[in-house]
């Protein structure tokens, strides 16, 4: 799969795409060379996905070339990209849950022997031997139905190389994954590189870019900033090309004086998930849930809201205590929970911008059961200032707008509730480093004005930059408890382990 001399196995020349009057990319040129695993960076917005839908022959550039092996390519649509030897795996695979990982591998192109039999032993062995390459051990004749997102990915992969793909383009794969599945897929991917295949990596985590990539093409605002190896950036080089601009402070953090307890949980226990967690958010101070995927943070979460019942313990806010179940009561008291899961948990997809918005004021929004409009409108309008919202139409569908534009109509939903307490679940996961940075500052300017945040995040970096105190779980226990000063990346992941005591509140 290599190239014996030297020459990439794909270049991109100056590739220009428009759609209306909106230029998606302009004149973007980058190389791909067999054995590496070269990352494309950029913003939400920046252009890489108008590059892959290029790649995958979705798209076709309306001038500059996709060059394979040195040849020029035209293509008419997806399969032509996959018979050029281009592979795309996407953050959510799709694929035939009644089928077995043989048939997903081979499916559109099944094996047959004589009298058009299926030829399946042909398939599993072959199959076989491609988890043997990988280095993973997937049993080809289980169904799919039931695989994790991670080995579907796996799938995925096997299919491109049952396809003799030279080139896999891999969009965002790994937002859904568990760092041990995370480093299972690096491992995959440097098996790949031996193989002589070009790996195209996109991703917002860039811990993952210089654990995994040898060289970075940058992108911003549909144009190319600059392509370098590895060692010739650092994150701030990174951040600063995406950006625009220098970012900083990407963690922005007022000191604040915690005042009085805004939230008071003691004994919180869900049988079989968590058990006797005490916690206590004050106002004008953020309290992070740290640890491993898995260790109930987001179910604590869930039972302080009410979401989730809870089989033991008490959760009082402002002093008085709510009843078990009841999020409506929680919300009524001055709680709000921005979810995880913004698409399926946080949003209506289909409605739009400014309904979204409204979702959680109804009442204040209506007058004898009928929502007023003009008051939906200037609740929205006024949020969407505030927050720095980036739309086309207000009246236009949730669904148009980027992840970290997503994020903020969440936000704006909750906030215009002007709650006490903010339960807010991986803020700023999947969406790019500059809004990051927006979120967060939105997130200190609350606190400074007195707001309580209990914030769960599986970025540490972001759990040390953003807040006062620090909660570890581990297997449903709380095994840390650290104050600014003391909470460090070490004594977290230790204590996410397991392995060290409680800390000092």
């Amino acid at each position: 799969m290599g190239s014996e001399s030297g020459a990439p196995l794909l270049e991109v020349r100056e590739v220009t795409k428009s759609f209306g009057a909106v230029a998606a990319v302009q004149g973007v040129s980058f190389e791909l060379y067999g054995g590496e695993a070269h990352a494309l960076l950029g913003e939400n917005g920046a252009g890489k996905s108008t590059i892959v839908k290029m790649l995958a022959g979705v798209h076709r550039p309306d001038s500059g070339d996709v060059v394979v092996e040195g040849a020029p390519q035209t293509f008419a649509g997806p399969a032509d990209a996959r018979d050029a030897g281009i592979s795309i795996i996407y953050q959510e695979p799709s694929l035939f849950p009644d089928l077995s990982v043989a048939e997903n591998i081979f499916v559109g192109r099944l094996p047959l022997l004589a009298g058009r039999r299926l030829d399946r032993a042909g398939m599993v062995r072959r199959s076989t031997e491609i988890f043997a390459r990988l280095g993973v051990a997937l049993d080809p004749t289980r169904p799919a139905r039931g695989l994790s997102v991670a080995d579907q990915q796996l799938v995925e992969i096997a299919k491109a190389l049952s396809l003799n793909a030279k080139v896999l383009v891999m969009d965002e794969p790994t937002a859904a994954l568990t760092n041990v599945e995370v480093d299972r897929l690096f491992e995959v991917i440097a098996t790949l590189r031996r193989g002589g295949a070009a790996v195209l990596f996109i991703s917002h985590r860039l811990e993952e870019v210089f654990a995994s990539c040898q060289r970075v093409t940058i992108m911003r605002d549909g144009r190319l900033v600059r392509t370098a190896t590895i060692d010739e950036v650092t994150v701030e080089d990174i951040i600063r090309s995406m950006v625009g601009r220098d970012l900083e402070q990407l963690f922005p953090k007022t000191e604040t004086t915690p005042r009085e307890v805004v939230l008071d949980v003691q004994g919180l226990s869900s049988e079989g998930v968590f058990v006797d967690v005490d916690l206590q958010v004050r106002a004008g101070e953020i309290v992070a849930l740290a640890g491993l995927v898995g260790a109930g943070r987001t179910e604590v979460a869930r039972a302080v809201f009410g979401i989730d019942r809870r089989t033991a313990g008490t959760v009082r806010l402002l002093g008085k205590e709510l009843p078990n179940g009841r999020p409506r009561k929680a919300m009524a008291a001055g709680m709000a929970l921005v979810p995880e899961d913004r698409r399926q948990q946080g949003l209506v997809m289909d409605m739009p911008i400014d309904q979204n918005v409204a979702l959680a004021s109804l009442n204040e929004l209506s007058r004898v059961g009928l929502i007023l409009r003009s008051r939906e409108t200037r609740l929205a309008t006024e949020w969407a200032r505030r927050l720095q919202l980036k739309f086309g139409r207000m009246r236009g569908p949730v669904s148009t707008l980027s992840g970290g534009n997503q994020q903020k109509v969440v936000l704006g939903k909750w906030l215009a509730r002007a709650p006490r307490l903010l339960i807010i679940d991986e803020p700023t996961r999947g969406i790019d480093v500059g809004t990051k940075a927006e979120v967060h500052r939105i997130l200190d300017e609350l606190v400074a004005g007195g707001m309580a945040v209990l914030m769960i995040s599986s970025e540490l970096p972001e759990v040390l930059g953003m807040a006062d105190r620090v909660l570890v779980l581990c297997e449903g226990r709380v095994t840390g408890d650290f104050t600014r000063a003391e909470a460090d990346e070490d004594s977290i992941m230790r204590a996410a382990a397991g392995l060290s005591a409680t800390g000092a509140a």
